[in-house]
């Protein structure tokens, strides 16, 4: 595939993803948008809120590089901003939210469709392709996505999307101990993944491998996400570094997250 088959395949699956979280919130009132969501201090109108700002900030870093620049260097304190995003839009109702999100979501699609396939793209870490940049959305939106599922009780049937989210979290095997304050271990681990339709089976490093991680895409995907604790998946895990690396794991840049205890879901 060339580069701008590539990104377009990307936007297409970023594109699903989004439409599949809001059909699930389409029919939700007002005071569900209220209800808390297994992240800690997270309702479901945050977990939106946080979405739909994060996809117009980086339909920015993607559409106008020197005022993303700009907005990141005025920033003081990049986790406090973060974490103060709901606030900042509480008067607008559930509704307006989603048509926000709509909105800058449909935006970063267009930009990243018209941007050179091969930009580099500023972001609050290092600059990053344009082809990580919208499969680093994907992810956002699935696992934010997931709270809210959760949060809901709904169940979301998994797709050939998580692929995405899989090798990312492969990827973030380094950023997942070092997140931590961790040394990053020398060993390898592979992983081999079933695909949620169940005729295929994604495999990263060398299947002999002392440490291993086996079992399906989706529980692998709620693990290195932190929405499900490894004891509560079907993984396999084995090997010490592999059984570390399942209690940090994390695809997501940033400070090291609290993720979900044992036991918490089923």
């Amino acid at each position: 595939m060339t580069s701008h088959e590539v990104v377009a395949e990307l936007v297409a699956d970023l594109g699903a993803e989004h439409e599949e979280l809001l059909r699930a919130l389409a029919a939700i009132d007002e005071p569900t948008w209220h209800s808390a969501t297994p992240a800690e201090g997270w309702t479901i109108r945050d977990q939106v809120c946080h979405l739909a700002f994060f996809d117009e900030v980086a339909a920015t870093s993607v559409a106008d590089a020197e005022k993303f620049v700009r907005f990141r260097d005025g920033i003081a304190d990049l986790q406090s901003y973060v974490d103060a995003v709901g606030a900042r839009y509480a008067e607008r109702s559930g509704a307006e939210l989603l048509a926000w999100w709509a909105e800058e979501n449909a935006r970063l699609r267009d930009a990243a469709l018209l941007a050179d396939p091969d930009v580099r793209v500023p972001w609050f870490g290092p600059d990053m392709s344009l082809a990580s940049k919208v499969t680093a959305r994907i992810m956002e939106t699935w696992a934010h996505g997931q709270d809210v599922v959760d949060a809901l009780g709904v169940v979301r049937p998994p797709s050939g999307r998580l692929k995405h989210i899989a090798r990312l979290g492969v990827l973030a095997f380094p950023n997942s101990f070092s997140s931590h304050h961790l040394d990053v271990p020398d060993q390898p681990v592979a992983v081999s993944l079933i695909s949620p339709e169940g005729t295929d089976t994604w495999t990263w490093g060398s299947a002999d491998a002392p440490n291993r991680v086996e079992g399906p895409a989706e529980d692998f995907c709620l693990v290195v996400t932190q929405r499900r604790h490894v004891d509560d998946t079907a993984l396999v895990v084995t090997g010490p570094v592999a059984e570390r690396w399942m209690t940090v794991a994390q695809a997501f840049a940033g400070p090291a997250g609290s993720g979900r205890k044992p036991g918490q879901f089923s």
